[in-house]
Parts: C-alpha cells; structure tokens; sequence
C-alpha cells in the first residue's frame, strides 16, 4: 500500500502579491524521506515554504492542488505536530531583547516571543518541556539571557527548539548554516543528524553545495519557479547541472559524502 506523500504540489499555480512564482508545479515527497531541496537566490524555495507552513494557498485551478499529508486544508495548531520550521528569516523577526525561553515557548503559540498576556497561556507542563529542550541542545544557560547577547549559532539553536516543542515527524530547516561561522555550522549540523539519528525526517532548503550531508540521498533542484532536476546526489549534482543552474562554471570534488564546488580554473 502506498503512503500518502508528506507534501505533494500538483500543477499548482503560486503567487506572492501579483507576481507568479511557480505555474502548473508538480512536486511530491514521501514520508520519512530525507530531502534537499537546491536552488539559487530567487528560484523560489521561500515561496515553496510558505505553501508547506500555509502561508500562502495556492491559486485555485481545476485539478489542481497542495496537499500537507493528503489534506488541503489543515488546522495549523495540528500541522505543527507533524512539521517544524527552523529558518533565519523566522530568526530576524524577534526583538534582540527576547529572552531565550520566550523564543522557544513562543513555539506553543506560533508567535513572535512572548509578550502581554501571552505568558499566562503557557502550562507549567510547556515550561518545563521547553526548559528540557534547551539543556538537550546545550542552550538552557541562556534561559534568561536576551537573543542581542547571544551568537547567530545560538539563537538558531533557540530557534531548533521551539520548532521541537511540538515534537514534529518532519523538521524543514531554511539555510541552515547561514551567518553561522565555521565551528557554529558543524555544531549545527551536528545537531540536526543527532536529530536525523533519533528518528527525524529532514528536509533542507539551501543554496550552499556543502550543507549537503551525506545520509541525505535525494535533491531536488528549483530554479526560476520550476524543477530543474529531481533525483539521487549523483544524478542531480553534476557539473553540468549546477553550472546550468546556477549560471557560471562549476568544479565539483566529493569528499567522504560531502560534494564541495568551487570556481573552474
């Protein structure tokens, strides 16, 4: 019996404002099935996330349509127990002086921290679930610490743990590594394969080659509102292929699993 796919665009039509983003997109991806989704600046992944967390509904066609889990239409509250978000874009958004469990028991109400009244709606029971996170992912001494006082890398891990205080099948992580010098990205990273490791589907919306890990097998490449490519590492990151798609001369070197690009000679 075959499952119902986690996320399926069929000749969907998508625009942000009036401009039309992806036209008749086709895109579908199972369960429990770690994914890249690979594209340049523009090519439209913001946007394709935006569908996936619905913020955006497609626009209305005959035959057409975007469906989370087999559903059109789905209670937020319940599709944040099925898919977390972590993105940068998310990370901007809060005051420096959010302090870090507010970042993530803001995840219990789907706000920008926790402000006025909003305290009052959070469980003893969250609280302490949200205190657990933090010490999991090595966070909990910055508790009452605001996010001006912290560095990129731990704000994001702030940021990880609000999207697990609903505990997700899937979490999507937009630019993982981005603003995050080095020893911050492997740490990160580290921190999303222990994820992967304890049972989690993985999907990752990058444009960086080398965030690519190797337990992930399948890519999908966007450009300009369509699918450039879609299958294994091998057949999607070619040198022809990312040359194309990203319109300059590529080098490729694959590396224990990992594939690293830099300029041709």
């Amino acid at each position: 019996m075959m499952k119902t796919p986690l996320i399926e665009f069929h000749k969907a039509t998508i625009y942000r404002g009036k401009t039309k983003v992806f036209d008749n997109l086709t895109l579908s991806i199972s369960p429990n099935e770690p994914t890249v989704i690979l594209g340049p600046n523009g090519a439209g992944k913001t946007t394709l996330l935006k569908v996936v967390t619905r913020e955006l509904y497609p626009a209305y066609r005959e035959n057409s349509w975007v469906r989370i889990l087999g559903k059109e239409r789905w209670n937020v509250w319940a599709l944040r127990s099925q898919i977390g978000l972590v993105s940068h874009d998310l990370q901007y958004r809060y005051r420096p002086l959010t302090h870090g469990l507010d970042v993530v028991l803001s995840g219990y109400l789907s706000s920008i921290g926790i402000h006025g009244n909003l305290s009052s709606k959070i469980k003893p029971a969250q609280r302490k679930k949200a205190r657990s996170l933090m010490e999991e992912l090595d966070i909990a001494q910055f508790e009452r610490t605001p996010l001006r006082q912290m560095s990129t890398g731990q704000q994001r891990r702030c940021l990880l743990a609000r999207a697990l205080v609903h505990n997700p099948d899937t979490l999507i992580f937009d630019e993982p590594t981005a603003g995050l010098d080095l020893a911050a990205s492997f740490s990160y990273l580290s921190k999303i394969r222990a994820l992967v490791e304890q049972g989690r589907n993985i999907i990752l919306v990058t444009h960086h080659i080398n965030e690519i890990p190797p337990y992930i097998e399948r890519v999908i490449l966007l450009g300009k509102g369509k699918i450039f490519m879609d299958g294994t590492k091998d057949q999607t990151l070619t040198e022809k292929n990312l040359s194309c798609l990203y319109g300059t001369g590529v080098r490729i070197a694959k590396i224990e699993g990992y594939y690293l690009v830099y300029p041709p000679t």
